[in-house]
């Protein structure tokens, strides 16, 4: 049901690489060349497959890269502590390693704060960022305090019983009436570290963009869902307001956008990344 003919689709390179003594696995979705890569930045505590939906829709020409943070799906635990700083680091390593010059960054959720750092620590690397479903970091508008409660524990990627049955209140949407998103979350990979789930929430605590977003130069497509248990869409407005050149896209659904509105969100961020760099800009400043 999620869209390409299977004829279509070209397997992913899978590859183990050392980065200051951290093993990544990274996978790379081959394109045909003609365009930047699109560098796809996960949600706490998920492997890189859990949005091939979402990879599955885009065309087929775009490359696409996805990496595991350490301890979660093929990249082994991390000793010590990290910060999104840290991160934004081991990224550009990576695409130094594959030879990459400058990626378009799209960040979902936890791994949108660390798109924006990204985006504004090495803005040369990066030409356009796509915010999904994400806030500004600690200083934000907070989700229903029963949710992130939920949240605090890697439990629900441990236990597909359990993500089966809180799915629907902690991602919202129309998560209810689509058993198979359900079905597909609750085998999100994780590596059983509940350290390693720690270590991905310690380094987002106390991290947050509003003292400089608005000094952010990249083209912005930010977009959120209406009915957001984690990150209320408030969050996506206050983002769009500071950042000078984005463009704010509001979706009838949850947290999973990309799962359950892959196909309209996909239609969004292809218009956002084939326009030209002069409309864009000339658009989306306010």
């Amino acid at each position: 049901m999620y869209a390409q003919e299977e004829a279509t689709r070209r397997p992913d390179d899978i590859h183990s690489i050392d980065i200051k003594g951290q093993r990544l696995r990274v996978a790379i979705r081959p394109g045909n060349g003609s365009g930047i890569p699109l560098l796809l930045v996960n949600g706490i505590g998920v492997s890189l497959e859990v949005f091939q939906p979402f990879i599955d829709e885009l065309d087929p020409g775009t490359e696409v890269i996805r990496f595991d943070v350490p301890g979660t799906g093929g990249s082994p635990k991390s000793t010590m502590p990290y910060r999104f700083s840290t991160l934004a680091s081991w990224i550009t390593q990576i695409l130094d390693h594959f030879g990459y010059q400058q990626v378009d960054v799209l960040g979902i959720s936890w791994g949108g704060g660390l798109a924006q750092q990204f985006a504004f620590q090495y803005r040369q690397c990066c030409r356009r960022l796509i915010l999904v479903s994400t806030a500004p970091g600690t200083i934000m508008v907070p989700g229903r305090l029963s949710v992130l409660a939920k949240m605090a524990t890697p439990r629900r990627y441990q236990d597909p019983t359990y993500m089966a049955e809180i799915a629907p209140d902690i991602y919202g949407g129309d998560l209810q009436s689509n058993p198979e998103f359900v079905r597909h979350m609750a085998h999100a990979t994780h590596s059983n570290e509940p350290l390693s789930y720690v270590y991905q929430l310690m380094a987002a605590i106390g991290w947050t963009s509003l003292p400089w977003l608005r000094f952010l130069r990249q083209p912005t497509l930010i977009l959120a869902g209406d009915d957001d248990p984690i990150v209320p869409a408030i969050n996506a407005k206050i983002m769009h307001r500071l950042i000078p050149h984005s463009k704010l896209h509001i979706y009838n659904g949850g947290h999973l956008g990309l799962l359950t509105h892959a196909r309209e969100l996909t239609t969004h961020i292809e218009d956002f990344l084939s326009a030209e760099m002069s409309n864009v800009r000339s658009r989306f400043f306010f």
